[in-house]
């Protein structure tokens, strides 16, 4: 305390000064319009820096919890929006050519099941999980994702992501899952070009991560740089009208039947975070059908 009183002693002339120069500003901000307006105006500038760098700060260190909101979001509205394409309870919903889906009137397939608590039929159910290994470089690309048997998960389901397909699940764990990438040699998917409805099959070449072939396409169907190619549906495994990509070059190669059509892929497989399992409740059924009438193929 002594030392204190010592402090203010030998500085005492300095402080008075501080202390009258605060009083000044603050009789010149009460008392004029202008000045006041000034200062408040800097000051919220200044303490709404401060805030959006404390926000910005705070933000950071929930990322992860953002993010799995999100996941989980996504989730619900993806295995909405799947499970109206096939139903005909909103089959005036229009064509929304911005997304990854789009809704056809004139092809949504009829469904008849019970209805679930939810009111909303649940022919697809979707399983969010967390990439945590992936390769785009080699002959037969994998990734491996955090959610396995204990998500209900089994070998041969769907999995895609927010900008369209990525593969089929190839085995499982308790908690983890490896999964056949679309960029392997083994795996083929039935796709079709939104615009004409010609049915083909995506297959990777080997070669650029970015670009798969679309086998199968008639010579006299009429390509054009940009149309949508979406999986057909076909084997029910992927929802109908996925987005796969987009055409870049289609040419009719003189000692080949087809076309030799290059696809863009919508997704980018370098840069995957989250991914999605499509579980279809119909599938057993229809693979029961099929086999007992002799017709099941090896998809």
């Amino acid at each position: 305390m002594r030392n204190l009183f010592s402090f203010i002693y030998r500085y005492r002339g300095f402080l008075v000064f501080v202390l009258l120069e605060i009083l000044c500003a603050y009789l010149i901000v009460t008392n004029n319009n202008y000045q006041g307006a000034a200062f408040y105006n800097s000051a919220n500038a200044y303490a709404g820096r401060v805030l959006e760098f404390q926000r910005e700060v705070a933000d950071y260190f929930r990322l992860i919890e953002v993010n799995q909101a999100l996941v989980a979001e996504n989730r619900a509205l993806k295995e909405s929006l799947t499970n109206i394409m096939v139903s005909d309870r909103l089959d005036s919903i229009p064509p929304t050519p911005a997304t990854g889906y789009r809704v056809k009137p004139d092809s949504l397939t009829l469904v008849r099941q019970k209805i679930d608590t939810t009111g909303m039929l649940r022919t697809f159910r979707f399983v969010p999980g967390k990439v945590i290994k992936n390769s785009v470089r080699l002959v037969n690309n994998h990734l491996l994702v955090d959610a396995g048997q204990a998500d209900g998960i089994t070998p041969g389901m769907a999995v895609v992501s927010g900008g369209g397909v990525i593969g089929r699940v190839k085995a499982v764990s308790k908690n983890y899952s490896t999964i056949y990438s679309l960029l392997h040699s083994r795996m083929l998917v039935s796709a079709k070009v939104r615009r004409t409805n010609t049915v083909g099959t995506i297959r990777w070449d080997g070669e650029d991560y970015r670009v798969a072939t679309l086998d199968h396409i008639p010579p006299h169907v009429k390509l054009l740089k940009g149309d949508t190619i979406v999986t057909s549906g076909y084997n029910a495994v992927f929802p109908e009208d996925i987005m796969i990509g987009r055409v870049i070059s289609a040419k009719q190669e003189s000692d080949k039947m087809f076309l030799t059509v290059r696809v863009r892929l919508a997704v980018d497989f370098d840069n995957l975070t989250y991914v999605y399992v499509i579980k279809n409740t119909r599938l057993p059924e229809r693979d029961s059908l099929e086999a007992r009438s002799g017709i099941k193929e090896n998809e």
